[in-house]
């Protein structure tokens, strides 16, 4: 063995060691199962994700809004079934009636279920700004089991690789 050492140049054995050294191979965790190589994950750039917090706080409030102004004041309620309201209270009466169908149907948490699923099977900035603004009507009106569950799938959105990235760096 010490003929062998002797014979190899220490040149090429310190090139080779720090070669070996400088980069070292690290395997690929991120590969697809195909193993064709790494995935991407879904991302929404910038503007994107301006748009759907944008998109979730503007619905978070106006089912802050809804709820607490409009269909849980007792005073309204009463005023609007009487038909009492006039002008914008006419509005105000219509949205009440239309956001109180929806309610007791369930609307909000089957849209907001419904987008969820879509936008994990392919996963789109839109697709995400619609279930998270059904999700927080849904959670703020009491359709919060269908709405908290599709928020937990829209949280698995950005786990998934983006179908067609597998290869892609």
């Amino acid at each position: 063995m010490s003929q062998i050492i002797s014979k190899t140049p220490s040149k090429t054995i310190s090139k080779a060691v720090s070669k070996t050294i400088s980069k070292p191979r690290v395997p690929d965790t991120d590969a697809s199962a195909t193993g064709s190589g790494p995935s991407r994950l879904f991302r929404l750039s910038a503007p994107a994700f301006a748009g759907v917090a944008a998109a979730g706080a503007v619905a978070l409030g106006l089912a802050l809004y809804l709820r607490y102004r409009v269909i849980q004041n007792t005073e309204f309620g009463l005023a609007c079934d009487a038909g009492l309201y006039a002008g914008l209270g006419t509005w105000l009466c219509l949205t009440r009636t239309a956001a109180m169908a929806l309610l007791e149907n369930g609307v909000f948490g089957a849209v907001s279920l419904a987008a969820a699923v879509v936008a994990l099977i392919r996963p789109g900035a839109a697709l995400v700004a619609i279930a998270v603004a059904a999700s927080a009507f849904g959670v703020v009106l009491h359709n919060d089991g269908l709405s908290g569950f599709a928020a937990a799938l829209l949280m698995l959105c950005f786990a998934r690789p983006v179908p067609g990235s597998a290869g892609r760096a």
